[in-house]
């Protein structure tokens, strides 16, 4: 009775049914979709450098230094609020009318948002521009569900292990983008020093740079992208039958029900919300809810003066370190990711991920602390150095969701929408995230508050974010072969 244990694991232990040979990779359509992974990151990077200088420069602080962090996080929290009210309908609408349309809005959308960013003269401009963007901007959930379409279990992981690519580039670039052509006819006015419109909107030039390439992947999209999502049903007959907001009609009781065409069809919300996807839904949420507060943070605690606990660093410094980072994430996953999967597991790596916050969040008083004592010299850009390697762990937890999203999906025709809930939970936690360590950032600087309440923040979720690692499976394939 020992040797048959009932262990949802024991499957991993003897497949021999399972075929060695990998199915290749469909090129012609990965690296469309490796595209479609840049315009959320290059729009969201091209901003973070000038963001604090930008909130500082239309005076919504009045000149409080240590509301500047407040401010940014409303500012990344918009986003996401407006993402999480829409990006469900757009996963499931994808699975009636196909997934190459939603992706087409998507683009337009942030190109829009992006101009209207750098037009923007008052608070309330830039996040009705960031609302904007946040709501109609499916492009990365739906090319996470394309890729879920066009792989299988035995090639997935190594598509996965592309995904840093476009994630270099944009986080490298982005950065790069609006850290050097903020205020450019301040910074270059041999150039741009006669332009007016430069010197009235001093933020626009990146932001449209930002704009114009995400226009050009529109364009390639729009020519080359196949659609992935076989049976489509036209919107028309969707708005008729109910999809948004009346109840379908139910078949009657003497028609028999072919269980293979209702395999074969996306089911309704209730049916998806079983306990694997409820599981790989918390875990996704916590962990991205870690990333997105050490993100929005970390750029503040750069540009924050050493006296106020930062390290008073400019927007091209922080520019450079920030496209740093993505370029050692991005090499390291695409170098070791698969082999890593393979010997560990993707529980494995996801768990030792949220667990390297721990001496992340270590690190940033220690930085500080030596900043005070001996200024900005190799001892703090040491650890600077060593928080971003901790970085690059914390992200490979990313493709190792995308991995146990698919394989708890209840049917193929449902990745878009189960991928949908995933989104929707990791983006309410975006928005609590950037709000939330931004605002205790702010609060731990301001005088008579504890210097450490950001710092036992970021550690308790990093506890909550291992203990939901906890219930997923050694590997995806064990709840794909329960299927």
């Amino acid at each position: 009775m020992n040797a048959q244990q009932n262990d949802e694991e024991t499957p991993l232990l003897q497949r021999p049914e399972q075929p060695m040979a990998k199915t290749p990779l469909p090129w012609d359509q990965i690296w469309i979709l490796l595209l479609l992974e840049m315009p959320e990151l290059l729009s969201s990077r091209t901003l973070a450098p000038f963001i604090p200088q930008l909130i500082r420069d239309i005076g919504v602080t009045h000149g409080d230094e240590s509301q500047v962090g407040h401010y940014a996080g409303i500012l990344q929290s918009s986003y996401y609020a407006a993402h999480t009210l829409t990006i469900f309908y757009w996963s499931q609408l994808s699975d009636h009318i196909g997934r190459k349309p939603v992706i087409l809005t998507a683009l337009l959308a942030i190109s829009i948002s992006m101009f209207s960013f750098g037009l923007s003269k008052t608070f309330f401009a830039l996040v009705v521009s960031r609302v904007v963007c946040g709501a109609f901007d499916a492009s990365d959930s739906m090319a996470k569900s394309m890729l879920m379409d066009i792989t299988d279990a035995t090639n997935m992981p190594k598509a996965c292990s592309y995904l840093p690519i476009p994630g270099t580039i944009a986080g490298a670039v982005g950065p790069l983008i609006g850290g050097s052509l903020s205020r450019p006819a301040d910074r270059f006015p041999d150039i741009f020093g006669r332009s007016e419109l430069l010197k009235t909107y001093p933020y626009l030039l990146p932001c449209s740079i930002s704009a114009f390439f995400i226009l050009t992947i529109w364009l390639v999209t729009y020519i080359r992208l196949k659609e992935s999502v076989s049976t489509k049903t036209p919107l028309w007959e969707l708005i008729k039958g109910g999809f948004f907001g009346q109840k379908p009609r139910q078949p009657l009781s003497n028609v028999i029900v072919d269980p293979d065409e209702v395999k074969s069809k996306p089911l309704p919300l209730r049916a998806l919300l079983t306990s694997k996807v409820l599981s790989v839904t918390a875990s996704y949420a916590t962990t991205g809810l870690f990333q997105m507060g050490i993100n929005s943070v970390l750029p503040v605690f750069y540009a924050t003066p050493i006296e106020l606990g930062g390290l008073s660093l400019d927007p091209p410094r922080i520019g450079t370190l920030l496209a740093a980072s993505s370029a050692i994430h991005g090499i390291f996953q695409l170098l070791f990711y698969t082999r890593l999967i393979d010997c560990f597991g993707a529980r494995a790596i996801h768990i030792t991920g949220v667990s390297s916050g721990i001496p992340m969040v270590i690190l940033f008083p220690v930085t500080n602390a030596l900043a005070r004592a001996y200024g900005i010299g190799m001892a703090v850009w040491l650890c600077v150095v060593v928080q971003l390697m901790l970085k690059t762990i914390l992200s490979m937890c990313f493709p190792c969701m995308v991995l146990f999203i698919r394989a708890a999906a209840p049917n193929r025709a449902s990745l878009g929408a189960t991928n949908g809930i995933a989104q929707v939970a990791v983006a309410v936690a975006r928005i609590i995230g950037p709000a939330s360590a931004t605002s205790i950032f702010s609060y731990s600087l301001q005088k008579g508050h504890d210097a450490w309440s950001i710092y036992y923040f970021f550690t308790a979720i990093v506890f909550l974010a291992v203990g939901t690692a906890l219930s997923l499976p050694r590997d995806p394939s064990v709840w794909e072969d329960s299927q």
